[in-house]
């Protein structure tokens, strides 16, 4: 379990006397102060790939719960050296405390991650920020799914609602919460305008056709992402959305303006 020499001697004392009462809280935190430096270690590279705003002290307070679940949990006798059986159960308890306090889905970070790495390597191949065909072509997308790229990726950034805005006269400073403004808010009249919109246009469609429309007019995917949810083809269902298309023109010729409101 470890190397000979007086120290790693002194240390397998400690584990032994430690397995033998593991209510001595004292032995324990020997174990710990032992091996805290590879707590750091691993604190340090995971953070180095994270985005501003992750504190490595939140990191290094999550591993040391993982290191103290590896010591209660460290068999003596199977002859595994402590340090590679308690790595995987550090790390395992940062991420863990990652997951558990990030509100940004795994594939929010990807296309934040994918257009940063595009938008870098444009950079330099053009010697200035490239336009916007730039990146979709360099993505292979279109300038919409771009623009839905761009959306999803923002929102990756953070920022503190407690942060000072301006300091006043009065008690009570103005804060970032104090001027937010509420841009996605709707007015209930024109939401449920919407709402008899879409149960007009939809009459009559069948379930896959329904979720066609719904998909790509209200939930903003591209035909490949609806593809993947109905378990069809980009090609099919982009024929099945101008079929639609083509009926609904015939059903609601009359009514397109309230389509374009």
């Amino acid at each position: 379990m470890v190397k000979n020499g007086p120290a790693a001697d002194e240390i397998y004392q400690v584990w032994q006397e430690y397995k033998n009462d593991s209510t001595n809280q004292s032995l324990r935190n020997r174990l710990v102060e032992q091996y805290f430096p590879m707590v750091k270690y691993n604190a340090q590279r995971v953070w180095a790939r994270l985005p501003d705003g992750v504190e490595i002290d939140d990191l290094i307070s999550a591993g040391v719960f993982g290191l103290i679940d590896a010591i209660n949990a460290f068999d003596l006798t199977r002859g595994v050296k402590f340090e590679t059986y308690c790595v995987p159960r550090i790390r395992g308890a940062m991420l863990d405390e990652l997951r558990a306090t990030d509100w940004v889905p795994r594939l929010v970070r990807s296309k934040a991650s994918k257009l940063a790495e595009a938008t870098k390597q444009l950079d330099v191949k053009l010697g200035r920020k490239p336009s916007d065909n730039e990146l979709a072509d360099h993505l292979g997308i279109t300038i919409r799914e771009l623009e839905k790229f761009v959306l999803d990726a923002n929102a990756v950034n953070l920022t503190s609602l407690n942060k000072k805005w301006h300091e006043t006269d009065s008690y009570k400073d103005v804060s970032e919460i104090d001027i937010l403004e509420d841009k996605k808010g709707d007015d209930p009249t024109q939401r449920y305008r919407k709402k008899d919109l879409m149960r007009l246009v939809t009459k009559g469609l069948n379930k896959n056709e329904r979720l066609i429309i719904i998909l790509y007019y209200y939930e903003q995917l591209t035909m490949k992402e609806i593809g993947d949810t109905l378990n069809l083809s980009e090609s099919r269902v982009s024929q099945m959305h101008s079929t639609i298309l083509q009926r609904l023109q015939t059903q609601l010729g009359t009514r397109q303006l309230e389509f374009a409101a």
